[in-house]
């Protein structure tokens, strides 16, 4: 099967988790709003968005499209895909503790957005800078830590010796834990490098997955946008005291 996936095409964004479980899993796959505008673009990500005829439309994006069926919210789409890219567990249980996992991780993306728009979305950065202080403070001292120890914790009790976050081979909330501590490192570098022997085999786990072949292939691949103050993971100094 090809996958369509609609995305902002200029940011990493939500989109990434799910870009990741593609590359690893090596679908056959066309990033639409990438395209050129006769074929995808932009204009078919807001269509797909603005149908207001569909039966069962998507509140936003990333979506995908598998066949004739339209599946949308992050965490949702790889649940999904996850049996079909073998980068989930085949018993019910253990795929919806991988599940569990991924919507906690979506809580914690949630949070890091909220540190630099803690007011409102529709706002520029430049126009809540004073409360973005505040809760970028309150993420780094508090927050962060409560996430990062128990996705830590997860990773101790599991009987991969910590090398899988979900029984003993790779899944896709592996490659989204990746992926948060690549966006945590390039927003929250000061905090980071202070945490790191705090939660080495997260850290460790970030660099293996680093390492796979199809993912490092990937991030070396012009597919792989780079980080910037315009997705959910920005870098603003001093948010990062």
């Amino acid at each position: 099967m090809r996958y369509e996936l609609y995305y902002w095409p200029t940011i990493q964004g939500r989109g990434e988790f799910v870009r990741l479980a593609l590359e690893e899993g090596a679908a056959d796959y066309v990033d639409v709003a990438r395209m050129p505008e006769r074929t995808g673009g932009v204009r078919a990500l807001l269509r797909l968005l603005e149908n207001t005829s569909a039966e069962r439309p998507p509140f936003a994006a990333p979506v995908l499209k598998a066949g004739k069926q339209v599946i949308a919210q992050t965490a949702n789409i790889l649940l999904f895909l996850g049996p079909r890219l073998g980068l989930a567990p085949k018993a019910e249980a253990t795929r919806l503790w991988v599940h569990q996992l991924q919507l906690t991780i979506a809580d914690l993306v949630t949070e890091v957005h909220d540190t630099h728009h803690p007011i409102a979305g529709g706002l520029y950065y430049h126009q809540q800078k004073r409360e973005a202080r505040r809760r970028a403070a309150d993420f780094r001292t508090e927050r962060l830590p409560k996430f990062l120890d128990y996705f830590e914790s997860v990773l101790e009790r599991n009987r991969s010796g910590g090398r899988y976050m979900v029984g003993s081979a790779l899944s896709y909330v592996d490659l989204s834990m990746f992926q948060v501590i690549a966006g945590l490192s390039y927003a929250f570098p000061r905090a980071i490098t202070r945490l790191k022997r705090r939660y080495s085999r997260l850290m460790d786990l970030h660099r293996r997955v680093m390492e796979r072949p199809r993912i490092a292939a990937y991030l070396a691949s012009p597919r792989r946008l780079p980080f910037s103050t315009e997705g959910v993971f920005r870098h603003y100094p001093e948010l990062d005291r």
